[in-house]
């Protein structure tokens, strides 16, 4: 996500991001010499959190949500992408406090865009309204970008983003790429999301299991990280997983991005699949 800053040296508002090979940034807009230090800030802390939301909605796509219906997982995340479209309108008319009170959309994009909008209204005459509202059309666009697999320019803040679905279009790139270089290369975390790259790469641990275990007496493809394990210490049990649910016939794309919403789903303080709970644990005391 793209990081805002108050420069209050130079009265900037500045922003960066990662490109995977190190951080760029950029001048947003001067802030006059009378805007108070204390507003700056508030509002380029309320653009980092809009980025956030706004990228929540390409690592967190309603695609891969088991299901659209009205009050699931999927519902909820398609209001937030379809928010887009209201982002603009919030930044210029936010939602600001009449009588004590104040409305907030339980969406949380459009929110956070009603809070950059209070944080200019604070800013008065100040404010960069103009400068701000071109940086977030400019944000909008390289979401979009990034999901029909564009990580080019701005949108390359993309490759150090963990996404729960892949796009086709990355992953065939990945591919490509492993052809030319089959033992990996740098690009594949510099030019790539991270979860059409790992696609290719689970394939490529597979055929490289098999010729593996075709060379060697008496080992399973499943097994070979375990025997390698014995020559040079490895990361084991994740590589094996994998090979075995390859092995059970399942898809590269299917193992990879199961084990990606996991992950996301754990991060986030949730159990993905309760039932495989007390197996786990027991696991872990062995």
């Amino acid at each position: 996500m793209t990081v805002y800053a108050f420069d209050e040296t130079r009265h900037l508002l500045t922003r960066t991001w990662d490109t995977g090979a190190g951080f760029v940034a950029d001048t947003v807009a001067e802030l006059a010499g009378t805007a108070e230090p204390e507003d700056a800030l508030g509002l380029a802390d309320a653009l980092t959190s809009l980025s956030r939301r706004l990228w929540l909605t390409y690592t967190h796509p309603a695609s891969a949500a088991d299901s659209l219906d009205v009050n699931t997982e999927g519902w909820r995340r398609q209001g937030e992408r379809d928010a887009f479209g209201k982002v603009i309108d919030a930044l210029t008319n936010p939602n600001l406090p009449q009588n004590g009170y104040l409305v907030q959309s339980y969406i949380r994009a459009e929110e956070a865009a009603h809070h950059v909008g209070r944080a200019l209204h604070r800013l008065g005459d100040t404010a960069p309204t103009e400068h701000v509202v071109a940086d977030v059309r400019s944000e909008l666009d390289v979401v979009e970008h990034a999901e029909r697999g564009d990580l080019s320019g701005r949108a390359k803040q993309a490759v150090c983003l963990t996404r729960a679905d892949a796009s086709p279009l990355q992953i065939n790139a990945a591919d490509d790429l492993f052809r030319e270089h089959p033992t990996g290369t740098d690009k594949l975390f510099t030019h790539f999301d991270p979860a059409a790259a790992a696609v290719p790469a689970a394939h490529r641990l597979q055929a490289a299991a098999d010729v593996a275990a075709a060379a060697a007496a008496e080992c399973e493809p499943t097994d070979v990280v375990r025997e390698a394990d014995g020559i040079e210490a490895l990361a084991v049990e994740t590589p094996t997983h994998v090979l075995e649910r390859l092995g059970d016939g399942e898809t590269p794309r299917e193992v990879v991005l199961d084990l990606i919403r996991t992950a996301l789903t754990a991060a986030e303080g949730r159990i993905a699949d309760p039932d495989t709970l007390p197996d786990l644990i027991a696991e872990a005391i062995a």
